[in-house]
């Protein structure tokens, strides 16, 4: 499978005579589309919500697009509440999923009415010092162990740092519930970035079992599972992306198979799916400004790793269009790299491209996620501008790119006012 930008050369030599590169692009349209296909495949349960990873992709503007698509906020920091709240969200809008959680964090959280999602039992007891108690609020679940599919270790949560065990989940559940919450969450995030229509119904099969059980053993009301992120998309084009329908409709059989029978057919489905719902529809958009010749090719961008991380902490695969030179062959092989002094700054390591001259726009695809928002500040280098392809082909300035005013900001300069040389 071939994959494509969804942008044009035409369209990034006219963005460029007003916003110079590097900078990270969405594609609304494309946003849209796909939240409106997902809400469909949970279309079954009637109490369905996608609260969307602000992690992922922190921006106003792109939440604003999902706020009108009926998407809430996964907050999981006190800045993510203040950023939903500045879009006009609160209540059972926001899902506050945090781990190490400052004081003023549960405070804001509740403050704004949030759901909160306990992620360890002693929380609760640090949280009852700080607000009341609301009506709903939830627990985070990790069964330990190695999570497993098709005899396949996809992770390992016994190694993670997240949430509580099975018997602290019933020891927390009856806690709460004295403490006059009536209507009780479990969550639960057991493997990243997953391609395979089996992970949320296999993860679904885990957390209504256990809801079951914890029905029985404490008789709480559970309203809601969150089955989290997790649902990946496919980075390379050799991969099959994942059929969102065909999981959803997977998740609903476990559910008739679990739930149901056992008189808990109201539970509402959430999910907090930012990868899927905007990794495709970002890009990062840089121009090839240097080459190099010695024992390797190389091609030197004018964005780096503090524009996008991934490849250079994960060693993670970003596919990469060479624009208007999409039908030429991919007969060269380079190393394409940013300026840090850091040799891991590598978009791509022996990638074959179509032969890249300097003043070229390349296009590296899948940043919508945990793209911009992994951005740093290494080696003085600026954060870029972000910019938003509407649906009727415009462009919007959705953040500006960072100046050296921005970045120094935050020092005071007042006590070398006399060191400057004349």
């Amino acid at each position: 499978m071939k994959k494509k930008p969804f942008v044009s050369l035409e369209q990034v030599q006219e963005m460029t005579k007003k916003y110079p590169t590097p900078f990270h692009l969405y594609d609304e349209k494309g946003i849209r589309e796909n939240v409106r296909k997902l809400k469909k495949a949970f279309s079954w349960n009637n109490g369905y919500r996608e609260y969307f990873a602000v992690k992922a992709t922190p921006n106003p503007y792109l939440m604003q697009i999902l706020k009108e698509e009926g998407v809430g906020a996964d907050c999981s920091s006190y800045t993510e509440l203040l950023l939903s709240d500045k879009i006009g969200l609160g209540g059972d809008n926001i899902m506050f999923s945090s781990n190490v959680t400052p004081a003023k964090d549960f405070e804001l959280a509740s403050k704004l009415g949030a759901i909160i999602n306990f992620d360890d039992i002693t929380h609760i007891d640090f949280y009852e010092n700080i607000a009341p108690f609301a009506k709903t609020m939830s627990c985070r679940y990790n069964p330990g162990g190695d999570f497993t599919l098709h005899n396949q270790i996809m992770d390992t949560p016994k190694d993670a740092k997240y949430g509580l065990t099975k018997l602290q989940m019933a020891e927390a559940f009856i806690k709460l519930k004295e403490k006059g919450v009536e209507h009780f969450g479990i969550h639960s995030f057991l493997a990243s970035n997953t391609v395979t229509d089996d992970y949320y119904p296999q993860l679904a099969k885990i957390l209504f079992q256990l809801a079951v059980e914890l029905k029985k053993e404490t008789g709480v009301h559970v309203a809601f599972i969150n089955l989290s992120g997790g649902v990946g998309i496919p980075y390379k084009p050799d991969q099959r992306g994942n059929d969102i329908l065909a999981i959803g409709e997977g998740v609903r059989k476990v559910f008739e198979e679990i739930l149901v029978p056992a008189g808990m057919g109201d539970v509402s489905i959430y999910t907090e799916l930012g990868r899927f719902v905007m990794g495709p529809y970002g890009c990062l958009v840089t121009k090839a400004i240097h080459e190099k010749h010695i024992y390797k090719e190389y091609i030197g961008l004018d964005a780096c790793a503090a524009n996008l991380m991934r490849p250079a902490m994960y060693g993670s695969y970003h596919h990469i269009t060479v624009l208007g030179k999409e039908d030429k062959p991919c007969d060269h092989i380079y190393d394409v790299t940013g300026g840090l002094c850091e040799n891991n700054d590598k978009f791509a390591i022996d990638r074959c491209l179509p032969m890249i001259d300097r003043g070229d726009y390349l296009v590296i695809h899948d940043t919508g996620a945990h793209g911009f928002s992994m951005g740093y500040n290494y080696n003085g280098k600026l954060r870029s501008a972000e910019l938003l392809l509407k649906e009727d082909g415009s462009t919007k300035l959705i953040r500006r790119a960072e100046t050296p005013e921005d970045y120094f900001a935050t020092l005071d300069f007042s006590e070398f006012e006399n060191n400057n040389v004349k």
